[in-house]
């Protein structure tokens, strides 16, 4: 692309790498003249699907439940598990209460406990006293969620502090795949495999080298439409931190060398995370995960430090509202339920983002674009203060500046500005009543395709 403020064509060539930057300077254009300098990275169905589902709810249950510790040492005695009451359907209509549309389940943490019965481990609710040794929490999750009509998603860890085979090299790699064979094979269609890249000593006092490709191998033939997390990807990317807040700007393209596998960090790490990449070639979105309590785990003494609705509202704009999805943990207690608090926000947070939704102003007509101006009419205008911006990202990521602009009083007044678009970008403003409202695109890397324009007549 070349860019030249006069509309010419003499100006000097703006690669991705400065576009990015000019995302965060005053850079207005009278004029585009685009010219593709390769092809843009381009999502899969599967990876469209999933960025379409936006919100959601991260389940951390097992062993640690009930030491009340957050890492266990993968010595714990299997019969401590025993949650009385546990009732997955609970979970799943929370979730659904507080509007998320997918759920995962940590179906094993670090210390090893199987929240499944497996054929290769006494560690696991076989040995427990919970459904007399016969239950299969993952099997009640699975189905659970899904008689409320929401995705699957299973965390299994790569880090095991109760097999003995750990950081034996390939005996534990056959382990570890003999594990997730389990999980990809017995519980239906998923629609996230959770990875991390923890990495620390087993019993024997060694690491283990993790085979990812196998791994990834593994999924890709038992689950192919599943999609597979970690801070590498290969399909979605940790957003960078545990605070559940998005980069802005915040491209879904990715350059794999920046981040080459889960667990690896440092400061380019954290900003490629956050930001993704203009030049990127691999199409990896971003997934910001955060807990509802400071703990992932349920620990009693945290029963009054559950976020409020108004903080999961924030997290919302801050998350989806930049182009990332939201992936809330909540804990179920020692009984196997959400606890009250819990439930409480996330029904609270449900209400606020369904009275947003119903505050929808419909425009009249469809998306009026011309070159890099795109505008809308309200045909009963009324105080507005929230726009929905999306791009059709089955073309691509290419928006890299915009500014929102309202008809007032016969002549056009910028309201709201930005950088980076994507799936979803949430723009909050001061109410402007208008007849008309346009998104002019500052700098791109291509032509822009605008999706759809949605604006909100009052944010609850």
């Amino acid at each position: 692309m070349t860019y030249d403020d006069r509309g010419g064509r003499g100006a000097a060539p703006m690669n991705r790498r400065s576009l990015l930057a000019a995302g965060g300077a005053a850079f207005v254009a009278r004029r585009f003249s685009w010219r593709v300098q390769r092809a843009l990275a381009l999502p899969t169905p599967q990876q469209l699907a999933w960025q379409a589902l936006e919100t959601g709810l991260f389940v951390h249950f097992g062993i640690n439940t009930f030491t009340d510790r957050e890492w266990g040492d993968g010595r714990e005695d299997p019969s401590l598990f025993n949650p009385a009451a546990l009732d997955a359907r609970q979970w799943a209509r929370s979730a659904r209460a507080g509007g998320f549309r997918y759920m995962v389940l940590t179906a094993k943490h670090h210390d090893g406990f199987c929240l499944w019965p497996s054929r290769h481990t006494a560690h696991s609710v076989r040995s427990s006293p919970w459904r007399g040794g016969n239950g299969d929490l993952v099997r009640e999750f699975v189905d659970a969620a899904r008689a409320e009509g929401l995705g699957v998603g299973l965390y299994l860890s790569p880090w095991d502090r109760n097999a003995p085979s750990y950081g034996s090299g390939e005996g534990y790699n056959d382990f570890y795949i003999a594990q997730l064979t389990e999980l990809l094979a017995n519980y239906g269609p998923l629609v996230e495999v959770w990875f991390d890249g923890a990495n620390g000593e087993g019993p024997n006092g060694k690491r283990q080298t993790y085979d990812w490709e196998r791994i990834h191998r593994t999924v890709r033939s038992l689950q192919p439409d599943a999609l597979m997390f970690s801070d590498s990807g290969p399909d979605i990317r940790w957003i960078g931190n545990e605070r559940g807040i998005a980069g802005d700007p915040n491209w879904c393209p990715v350059n794999p060398a920046r981040v080459p596998y889960p667990g690896v960090s440092g400061i380019d790490v954290e900003d490629a995370l956050q930001h993704g990449d203009p030049d990127g070639t691999a199409w990896r979105p971003g997934e910001a995960d955060v807990s509802i309590r400071p703990g992932w785990f349920y620990h009693p003494a945290q029963d009054n430090q559950v976020k409020s609705a108004d903080e999961l509202y924030e997290l919302y704009f801050k998350s989806v509202g930049r182009n990332a999805n939201l992936l809330l943990n909540v804990p179920p207690d020692r009984v196997g339920l959400f606890a009250e608090p819990d439930r409480r926000s996330l029904t609270l947070f449900g209400d606020r983002l369904r009275a947003l939704s119903a505050a929808y102003q419909a425009p009249s007509a469809p998306l009026d674009a011309s070159g890099s101006t795109f505008e809308v009419s309200l045909p009963d205008p009324a105080p507005v203060t929230v726009a929905s911006l999306e791009e059709a990202i089955a073309q691509g990521q290419t928006i890299a500046r915009y500014r929102l602009e309202a008809m007032v009083r016969g002549s056009w007044r910028r309201i709201s500005e930005g950088t980076t678009i994507g799936h979803r970008k949430l723009d909050r403003f001061e109410a402007v009543t208008t007849p008309r409202m346009r998104l002019v695109v500052e700098s791109a890397l291509a032509r822009p395709q605008l999706r759809r324009i949605r604006l909100y007549a009052q944010e609850a």
